[in-house]
């Protein structure tokens, strides 16, 4: 089975413009996620899907793949489709463009994930809460699973709902916490990106409820912990620090 990880990437940021060019570092955060990326164990390429050439060009200069993409679509999703298309790769993994610290083993955890799984039509990680995060915030999105490991839904609200919470407080295990990493069979995702967007999806502004919505199965892989992802120039600040300490192997 050929693997590609796509990472789209976007200059415009509405809480951190030029986000992927940034390189406090000495290198662009471009560079550490694509260099991360590379890491993973069963891949058989990395490629940036961008709309903005000055991303392309700083790809280009360290060595790795771009490709410039239609600069009207709605989601990361309808960008990779699109490079997708031109792909023969059998396996897609989306990986987002400000997550230099991804671990590895988890890209290649979820092409095991779709290797063991044949009548998924998609996969995606999850990991229990951590500690100093609140579950009830909305920009964290919770999931529930059945006993074979598929999604049963994916919700910005507290899922499963707690009529008669016990000592803890919690439901058994904890609530998961979702982590925005994507590996699709290339048939789905193209047909993927052709659906319109769905009820639930639109309700909750949650991309992956139209596959659900629209009868697919998504396998979900259990991890130890999420990756620090980078939303803000202050997240960036931090991620610097831990690269400049050695607190991190970010490529």
């Amino acid at each position: 089975m050929s693997v590609v990880a796509i990472i789209p990437a976007r200059y415009a940021s509405t809480r951190f413009p030029g986000k992927p060019l940034a390189r406090a570092t000495g290198k662009t955060l471009i560079q550490h996620v694509y260099e991360r990326v590379r890491q993973a164990r069963l891949l058989d390429g990395v490629v940036v899907a961008t709309d903005d050439e000055r991303i392309a060009a700083a790809v280009r200069e360290f060595g790795g793949e771009a490709v410039m993409t239609r600069p009207d679509h709605a989601s990361g999703t309808d960008r990779i489709a699109e490079v997708a298309a031109t792909l023969s790769a059998e396996l897609v993994l989306n990986v987002q463009g400000d997550e230099p610290e991804i671990e590895p083993a988890y890209l290649d955890q979820l092409v095991e994930l779709m290797r063991l799984r044949p009548d998924a039509s998609m996969a995606t990680l999850a990991c229990p809460f951590p500690a100093d995060a609140d579950p009830t915030e909305p920009s964290a999105v919770k999931l529930v699973i059945d006993r074979h490991g598929y999604a049963l839904y994916f919700s910005r609200s507290l899922i499963p709902y707690l009529r008669d919470p016990g000592k803890t407080g919690e439901p058994a295990g904890g609530w998961l916490l979702h982590l925005g990493v994507y590996a699709y069979r290339r048939g789905f995702l193209l047909s993927y990106a052709d659906l319109a967007p769905s009820r639930l999806e639109q309700a909750e502004k949650l991309e992956q409820l139209r596959a659900l919505e629209n009868g697919h199965r998504i396998v979900v892989g259990l991890v130890e912990h999420a990756s620090l992802g980078i939303d803000t120039p202050e997240e960036y600040e931090a991620f610097v620090r831990r690269v400049t300490k050695g607190c991190c192997t970010s490529g």
